[in-house]
C-alpha cells in the first residue's frame, strides 16, 4: 500500500510592517515575523515603498516594484536572507 504525498505550498495573503519586522500573513492563518535588518533594501525603504507590494503567483512570492525586490514565501519560512 502506498500513500500519496501532498506538497503544501505556503501562500502569502498580506504583508505588514512594524518598526523592526516584516509580518507576512499566510492564507492558512499563520503569521511569519522576519527582521527587516535581514533585507537592507527593505529596511532602508520608506513606509510608502514598503506598502507598495504585489503578490506573485497565488502568493508564492512578494514583489516591491519601487525597490526591485522579490522574496519567496518559502524562502522566508526556511530563514533564507
Amino acid at each position: 500500500m502506498s500513500t500519496l504525498a501532498v506538497k503544501l505550498i505556503p501562500l502569502a495573503q498580506t504583508v505588514e510592517f512594524s518598526d523592526d519586522d516584516m509580518i507576512v500573513n499566510l492564507v492558512d492563518g499563520r503569521k511569519i515575523f522576519i527582521p527587516l535588518i535581514w533585507f537592507p533594501t527593505l529596511s532602508g525603504a520608506s513606509k510608502e515603498q514598503l506598502s507598495n507590494y504585489e503578490l506573485l503567483g497565488d502568493g508564492e512570492g512578494i514583489h516591491w516594484p519601487d525597490l526591485d525586490e522579490d522574496l519567496s514565501v518559502n524562502g522566508l519560512l526556511i530563514g533564507t536572507h
